[in-house]
């Protein structure tokens, strides 16, 4: 294959086009290109509203002829294909160098119990997938219940304010991930090709194709549904089981290694390996883990509020146009560092989107935001957070984080009596009452109520915000505007609890492979599912298949 790199065209360009201009960098005719295949599209805004895709292709050229006869190759030979670099004499042009995953293993020691893994998020889900696949039959034991029964219960939390403590937007097959936008660009530096692994695996199990190859692609809360579905009838096909309404509450060790979990039904589940991908919310297992002296320690994360604009303003600012088109609803990252040395940032922004009542526990309340694949909604959100460090916790315990995410979603629910409390950036910034929308309309799921969130963070969290908002309306303009809504709390960014883990993806208690976001190795679907992966690396490693 012969690779080109930045290779830019009009965003309106069509695959014809495409060919043309691959072609006359290599210097060859059109005809003598077979296939193309995109490696990476990103959008180039620089000169907006002049938009440009930046590609990056390789190139797959038509068998040569020889005496008037198809030599019958569909590979260019090395000679050749070094010919054709050379002519093209261009740093665009190169040799593709393809980093194919490979799954190995090692492992010699037998098993007596199949794996056992906590959580069926998209770090527990890939995992017993790898596990599966080659010859494990790992056991996933959820906490809260396949995806459809799920997104009815959620459905009813949001019309009624019924919360199922066991089966929410946090809880459930396909973890939280499955009630967002479902992003899936991740910044983890990766050498061994997990992260083109996960997103051929979304794609097999009904992605659209864009995911293999947009700079930040996403699937969308509405399809995530149909594809972990298929993943878990995939992971049964192939041996592994899936148990749903099964609450891990205990750990039975013994000699420093563990041997079982017992559920919340009473049963014990005998197990050798046990992966806790338990996901960020999983408060009561946190404390279960203490108290069986599993080592953790505090994390420092972010907390803030999610921020509501028009979608046509972000496309205005990012597009130099309105209307988006076929590009789909711009969206954006701003970061700031206050005075006071305190990160500010957007995070898991949703273009076309909703801000949802993500709450899990009774009397608590939280917020997340959620897209559906088209991102048809009119209104822009993020949430925009602050960092916090161990000595924002209250106390020193390794779960000092998690008792600080609780009071600030315990003053979140006071502040709209459990409703989604919604303020005014004026009115915010004045430190008083919202009483009336301005020009942008709330998009939310679940009730919301104008209330007064700046009684919900610390005030220096407060002040954080304000200051970082001051640079953020000279980055996009608008982005500060009065009648920009502000929803409160966002505080489940990522996990505030580290389980650690050594080098063989081990906890000091052996047998038990801490993994995911839960565990604080991850930060969002891609990077989860890549931690999953590596776990059932790390037992392939240690252990033989079970069967054959």
């Amino acid at each position: 294959m012969i690779r080109i790199t930045q290779l830019k065209l009009p965003v309106e360009h069509g695959p014809e086009e495409l060919k043309r201009k691959a072609a006359r960098l290599l210097k060859v005719r059109p005809e003598e290109i077979r296939e193309i295949y995109v490696r990476r599209q990103s959008l180039d805004a620089r000169k907006k509203p002049e938009l440009f895709y930046s590609y990056t292709l390789d190139i797959e050229m038509a068998p040569e002829k020889r005496a008037g006869k198809d030599t019958g190759k569909t590979v260019l030979s090395k000679k050749r294909e070094n010919a054709l670099i050379h002519k093209a004499k261009s740093s665009q042009v190169t040799a593709a160098k393809e980093n194919r995953y490979r799954f190995v293993e090692t492992g010699k020691q037998s098993f007596h119990h199949p794996p056992v893994i906590v959580g069926a998020g998209p770090a527990g889900l890939f995992c017993g997938w790898m596990l599966a696949r080659h010859g494990y039959c790992p056991v996933i034991l959820e906490r809260g219940e396949d995806v459809d029964t799920r997104k009815r219960k959620v459905d009813r939390f949001w019309e009624t304010g019924c919360l199922d403590e066991c089966s929410h937007v946090q809880f459930g097959e396909g973890g939280a991930g499955t009630f967002s936008d479902g992003k899936l660009n991740t910044l983890v530096k990766d050498t061994q090709g997990r992260n083109r692994l996960v997103l051929e695996i979304f794609h097999q199990m009904g992605a659209d194709e864009t995911v293999l190859y947009q700079h930040k692609p996403h699937i969308g809360t509405d399809v995530l549904g149909s594809i972990v579905k298929a993943m878990r009838e995939e992971i049964l096909r192939q041996g592994g089981h899936i148990r749903f309404g099964c609450q891990v509450t205990d750990l039975v060790i013994k000699d420093g290694r563990v041997c079982a979990v017992r559920t919340g039904q009473g049963e014990t589940v005998a197990a050798e390996a046990v992966v806790l991908a338990v996901g960020h919310s999983a408060r009561d297992t946190f404390f279960m883990l203490e108290q069986k002296g599993i080592p953790l320690s505090p994390k420092a994360f972010a907390v803030g509020l999610r921020i509501q604009h028009s979608q046509s303003m972000i496309n205005l600012s990012q597009y130099g146009r309105e209307d988006a088109g076929s590009l789909g609803a711009a969206d954006y990252k701003v970061t700031a560092k206050t005075a006071g040395g305190r990160g500010v940032y957007s995070f898991c922004m949703c273009p076309g989107g909703y801000v949802i009542n993500a709450s899990s526990e009774t009397g608590r309340l939280a917020v997340n935001g959620m897209s559906y694949h088209a991102r048809a909604g009119v209104n822009a959100n993020s949430a925009l957070v602050v960092t916090v460090t161990p000595e924002d916790f209250p106390g020193h315990s390794p779960l000092a984080g998690v008792v600080f995410q609780q009071q600030l979603e315990e003053a979140a629910y006071r502040a709209a009596g459990g409703k989604i409390p919604l303020q005014l950036y004026e009115d915010f910034r004045a430190g008083r009452m919202s009483r009336q929308l301005g020009d942008i309309k709330p998009q939310m799921k679940g009730a919301w109520e104008l209330a007064d969130c700046r009684q919900i963070l610390p005030e220096v969290l407060n002040g954080a915000l304000l200051e970082a908002m001051e640079s953020f309306g000279r980055t996009i303009r608008g982005f500060d505007r009065g009648d920009a809504l502000l929803a409160g709390v966002e505080s489940r960014t990522s996990s505030p609890v580290r389980i650690w883990r050594d080098q063989s993806m081990e906890s000091q208690i052996k047998g038990i492979y801490p993994c995911g976001e839960g565990a604080g190795y991850a930060g969002g679907i891609t990077s989860a599912a890549m931690d999953g992966v590596r776990a059932a690396e790390a037992i392939a490693g240690k252990y033989a298949p079970i069967k054959s």
